[in-house]
């Protein structure tokens, strides 16, 4: 339980900074979901919306619910094989994109949630996550997603993809391939077979008709 201690001492830090105009309209701080004691993944969106101002929780929106049903496809459980989290911890007004400023506040935070869980991988869901650690912030996403590539975090290397963010998927609703959702299924069974192989595999079909229906 020693890494759900440290990150609870510093969810508890969190929750009561004010170092950004973020917190004056906040309902709550989206701190983390996941089990820090068996995850190998981090998984980094851009910044909690509607949803999850009111939960308190990262992707339990539309937008959440359409991964879910992405990961279960893949075999990944969100429970257990992931610890999620935003660039920002506290939801930008009308759900726009977390400024440069906004995102250097809660930088010690993030930093410092990746730090405790020292994880096999990160992955980096949406563009926003993916520039907040890529020197070219005109980096397309679509040309990189897919990809290891490595991130340095206070000084440690660690291995790390990017995905499209599933909130673009709810605009694609394609499953031909190359589309925007067949590129995330491809990606998720690679996270799955190179991080979490001996994790139990779920017995879906990972080509199903229901995903393109969201």
């Amino acid at each position: 339980m020693i890494k759900k201690g440290c990150l609870d001492i510093l969810q508890a830090k969190c929750e009561n900074c004010t170092d950004c105009i973020l917190s004056k309209t906040r309902h709550n701080v989206v701190f983390a979901d996941g089990n820090p004691e068996t995850a190998k993944i981090v998984l980094i969106g851009e910044a909690p919306g509607e949803n999850e101002d009111e939960t308190g929780k990262p992707f339990v929106g539309r937008a959440g619910q359409l991964l879910n049903k992405f990961l279960e496809d893949a075999g990944i459980s969100r429970q257990d094989d992931l610890y999620i989290i935003n660039t920002v911890k506290c939801r930008p007004p009308e759900n726009r994109v977390p400024t440069d400023v906004e995102k250097a506040m809660c930088e010690r935070f993030l930093n410092a949630q990746i730090d405790i869980m020292n994880p096999q991988a990160i992955i980096f869901c949406g563009a926003t996550a993916l520039k907040s650690f890529w020197k070219d912030k005109k980096v397309q996403i679509s040309k990189v997603r897919g990809q290891w590539f490595d991130v340095t975090v206070n000084g440690k290397s660690y291995r790390a993809m990017a995905i499209f963010h599933p909130s673009y998927l709810l605009r694609n609703h394609s499953m031909d391939e190359g589309s925007p959702r067949r590129l995330m299924q491809q990606d998720l069974a690679v996270i799955k077979s190179e991080i979490l192989a001996d994790n139990k595999v779920c017995s879906s079909n990972p080509f199903s008709a229901e995903m393109a229906m969201v």
